[in-house]
């Protein structure tokens, strides 16, 4: 199981600490702008790379507009990951870009 953050709790959050991020959005997605924090982990890779990511982190999915992370999310609880899925995803997302 996992957790759901709504974008303006994560925009907070995200602007008062230093989070992990993963966006699972497609490298040409996140190529066109992303989180600057963020890590690139393209859904469609996920399986095959995910063992790069550290069990004791605490990570936040983001993509498109939320689907594609709930995925992912689903995917990574499931190998024992803390993650949490952002509702609203790339499009509800505030901050700057890069």
């Amino acid at each position: 199981m996992y957790e759901s953050i709504f974008m303006a709790d994560f925009y907070q959050r995200e602007k008062n600490n230093r989070l992990s991020i993963l966006d699972v959005r497609e490298v040409d997605e996140f190529q066109s702008g992303h989180i600057p924090s963020a890590q690139n982990l393209p859904l469609s890779r996920l399986p095959d790379i995910f063992e790069i990511l550290d069990k004791t982190e605490a990570y936040y999915v983001i993509c498109h507009s939320g689907g594609r992370s709930a995925t992912a999310c689903t995917f990574l609880s499931h190998q024992g990951f803390n993650v949490t899925n952002v509702i609203g995803g790339m499009t509800s997302w505030k901050g700057d870009l890069i």
